[in-house]
C-alpha cells in the first residue's frame, strides 16, 4: 500500500492528501514563492497530478495564478496556502510542511540566484532550474 499523507489549510475547512511519492523535493528561492510565502525559502514536494485529491472543502479553494507556470490554491476562508499547479512540469507542489508525517528530503534548491539567505547543506544550487526542468542548468556555489 502506497504511503498517504494528510494536509489542510489553516483553518482545516480544506483538506487534502497524497500518496506514493513525490517526484522530487528540494527548495525554491525564487521571488514569486518568497511573496507568496512571506519567507525567503518554500519547502517544496513535487507530485503527480493523480496522487493528489483535495478530499474536504473543494469548493472553498480558490486559485491565483500570475504567470501560466503556477496556479496557487489557497482556502477561500482563511487565506491558508493548500499547493501549487504547476502544468509545464506535470506537476503539483504540496507544500511540504502541510503534510503531516512526511519526511521532507530535500535533493536541490532551485532559483538560488534569487536567494535571499544562503543554505550551506551540501545540496545542488540551480541558478534557476535543472534542465530537467526546462532551465538553464547552471549550478551557484554553495
Amino acid at each position: 500500500m502506497a504511503d498517504t499523507y494528510k494536509g489542510a489549510c489553516f483553518c482545516g475547512a480544506v483538506e487534502f492528501e497524497t500518496s506514493g511519492k513525490p517526484n522530487v523535493a528540494g527548495y525554491c528561492h525564487c521571488k514569486d514563492c518568497q511573496a507568496w510565502s512571506a519567507g525567503p525559502i518554500n519547502a517544496f514536494s513535487l507530485w503527480p497530478p493523480a496522487s493528489v485529491v483535495i478530499t474536504k472543502g473543494a469548493d472553498n479553494v480558490g486559485t491565483y495564478n500570475k504567470t501560466e507556470n503556477s496556479y496557487r490554491k489557497f482556502c477561500k476562508i482563511c487565506g491558508g496556502h493548500i499547493m501549487t499547479d504547476h502544468p509545464g512540469l506535470g506537476m503539483v507542489d504540496v507544500y511540504a510542511n502541510l503534510l503531516q508525517g512526511f519526511d521532507h528530503a530535500p535533493t536541490l534548491h532551485v532559483h538560488y540566484g534569487s536567494k535571499m539567505v544562503s543554505v550551506k547543506d551540501g545540496l545542488p544550487k540551480f541558478k534557476d532550474f535543472p534542465t530537467s526542468f526546462g532551465g538553464s542548468g547552471e549550478m551557484l556555489p554553495d
